[in-house]
Parts: C-alpha cells; sequence; structure tokens
C-alpha cells in the first residue's frame, strides 16, 4: 500500500509540473514537443532501472515490456485524436489543454479497467484463454483493416457525449480555457468539455486490447498501471512531435497485429499451463525482443514505402506538368 501511494503521489506531482510549464494555452513547437517526450521516455526508463535495483529483473522486465507494447498501441490512438481535433475544430493553441486532461480522464478510467482486469484473473485463470483469443481476433481484424486501406475514416461521438450534449447543453463557440459558460441564466458546457470528453473516453476502446495485451505480459497490477501511465503521460507531447509522420506508418497496423497476435499467442499457453498441459512458455526476454524487432522493421519498412510513395507520387505530378503545356497549345 506504502508502494501505491507514493507512486500514485509521484505522478501527481509529475502532472502537476508538466500542467504548470504548460498552463498557458500556447502553440507547441517541436523542440518542447521533444524535450517533454524525452522527459518521459527517461522517466520510465529510470523507474524501470529502480524496478531492477529493488525488485530484480523479473519486474522490471515486465515493465520494459508492457511499457514498450502500451506506447506503440497507444501511438494508434493518436490517428483518433487528430480526427477528433479536426471534427471539433479545436484552435492550435488550446490542443496541449485538450490532451492533458482528457489523458487525465483516460488514465483514470484505465485505473478501473486495470483493477476490475486485476480481480478477474486473481479469481478466474480461464479468462486467460479469452484475453487470448480476443487479442488474436483483434490482430486479425487489425490485418483486414490495414488491407482494406479506407482512407475515409471519420470519428463518430460515443453515447456518453450524444447524453452529455442532450442533458447540458454546448455553446457554439471555444471561450477560452473555460469548460462551462452561463447562456440565459442555465450553464451549458463549452467544445472544450466536450473534446476532453471525447479523447478521455474514446480511449477506453484502445484500453479493450491494450489492458489485455499487458496482462499478457505480467499479471502484477502495479506494473500494469504504471506501464500504461507512463504511456498515456508522454501521449501529448507525442501528438505534437509525430503529427506529420504518423502518415508515413503506413505498416503500423500490420506491426501492431503481430505483436497482439504474439501476446495472444502467449497468454493460450500461459492458460494451457496453468491447467496442466506440458506447452512451452514465452520468456520475458523472448516477449521484449519480439516486440522491439516488430517495431524497428515495422519502422523501416513504412519508411521505405512512403518514400517510394513519394517519388512515385512526384514523378506522376512532373508528368502532368510537362503534358499541360501540350495540352494548351493543342487546344
Amino acid at each position: 500500500m506504502t508502494l501505491w501511494v507514493l507512486t500514485i503521489l509521484g505522478l501527481i506531482a509529475l502532472i502537476a509540473v508538466d500542467f504548470f510549464i504548460g498552463r498557458k494555452p500556447h502553440d507547441v513547437s517541436i523542440k518542447e514537443a521533444g524535450i517533454w517526450t524525452v522527459v518521459w521516455i527517461v522517466l520510465a526508463a529510470l523507474f524501470g532501472v529502480g524496478l531492477l535495483i529493488w525488485g530484480g529483473g523479473q519486474p522490471a522486465g515486465e515493465f520494459f515490456a508492457g511499457f514498450i507494447t502500451e506506447k506503440s498501441l497507444s501511438v494508434d490512438n493518436l490517428f483518433v485524436f487528430i480526427l477528433i481535433m479536426a471534427k471539433f475544430s479545436v484552435p492550435t493553441h488550446l490542443q496541449q489543454r485538450v490532451l492533458l486532461f482528457g489523458v487525465l480522464i483516460a488514465l483514470v478510467l484505465r485505473a478501473i479497467f486495470i483493477a476490475a482486469g486485476a480481480a478477474v484473473i486473481a479469481n478466474f485463470s480461464w479468462v486467460f484463454y479469452i484475453f487470448g483469443a480476443f487479442l488474436i481476433y483483434t490482430a486479425w481484424k487489425l490485418i483486414q483493416e490495414a488491407r482494406a486501406d479506407d482512407d475515409e475514416e471519420e470519428w463518430e461521438e460515443n453515447r456518453l457525449l450524444k447524453a452529455a450534449e442532450k442533458r447540458f447543453g454546448v455553446a457554439d463557440q471555444y471561450h477560452g480555457t473555460k469548460l462551462f459558460i452561463k447562456k440565459n441564466g442555465k450553464k451549458i458546457m463549452t467544445p472544450l468539455m466536450i473534446v476532453m470528453l471525447a479523447i478521455g473516453t474514446t480511449d477506453i476502446l484502445f484500453a479493450m486490447d491494450s489492458i489485455p495485451a499487458i496482462f499478457g505480459l505480467t499479471q502484477d497490477p502495479y506494473i500494469v498501471f504504471t506501464a500504461n501511465a507512463f504511456a498515456l503521460m508522454g501521449l501529448r507531447q507525442l501528438y505534437f512531435l509525430i503529427g506529420g509522420l504518423l502518415k508515413k506508418l503506413v505498416h503500423l497496423s500490420y506491426g501492431l497485429s503481430v505483436i497482439l497476435g504474439f501476446i495472444g499467442v502467449k497468454l493460450v499457453l500461459h492458460a494451457l499451463h496453468e491447467n496442466g498441459v506440458h506447452v512451452p512458455e514465452i520468456s520475458i526476454p523472448v516477449s521484449l525482443g519480439v516486440i522491439c524487432g516488430v517495431l524497428v522493421i515495422t519502422t523501416i519498412t513504412s519508411l521505405i514505402a512512403s518514400k517510394k510513395q513519394a517519388e512515385k507520387d512526384a514523378a506522376e505530378n512532373k508528368e502532368a506538368a510537362d503534358e499541360s503545356p501540350k495540352d494548351s497549345i493543342e487546344a
């Protein structure tokens, strides 16, 4: 309990420092986003080293494997965050505030998910079969979506947001950093409040596969929570740092599907082992190696494919430009 309290207080202190440094709404520069991205990664690495020193190699390995998995899965969240920001036309100087509170909401909701998942696992070992099957299904679904290559993806409000809008009403424009205003004597929400709720509650959809995935790497609720916390808290800066790069990671879905499928198989093997079936279990070092290897390969192939596509588009544009004067002369 002491460890939990100290960890939560430490996270609150870090969040408070992050908030007060960037409390004034402003456009986030690449330099600022880069510095804070490095800060959060270094903090996560130091936390992992602390686990190694005081807890041993097993919890440290589980934390790093969990953190890298959650971080890579959270990158996929950024696609949806961009869609939400565009849908609500969030001013650029307010996007940092939206992401900060949106991520905090997501962290609280994930903590509830983790507590529930830990309780279920502690009492029902067969749930590993369900988690494993769900991850394998999610992996297959990701591959299908990637092959569909649907560029016209849209985001739709969930029921919670629609209910909140109906209950409180929403202002027709942003009012700085205010979350509520009074109009005709009635308190209504601003669009800023709606976007924060959208970011936070939409993350629950991603938690449906990321939480089972990390439970496939460790069954320690403390490691599951801290890995999620460090992955989520650095997500805001990552949004501004690699927003443009996301479009170049064309093979990201394939990489994530391999990781989820791998962890799904690991969960099923673990469940069989728990039931007395003599099957090989996948160790944490092997898991960490597979996860890192898949992400490196996915990134390299994505950048190569994006470069080739850019060269192809440039050649086609040049060809079209060369033909235009000829067509005009003939006309």
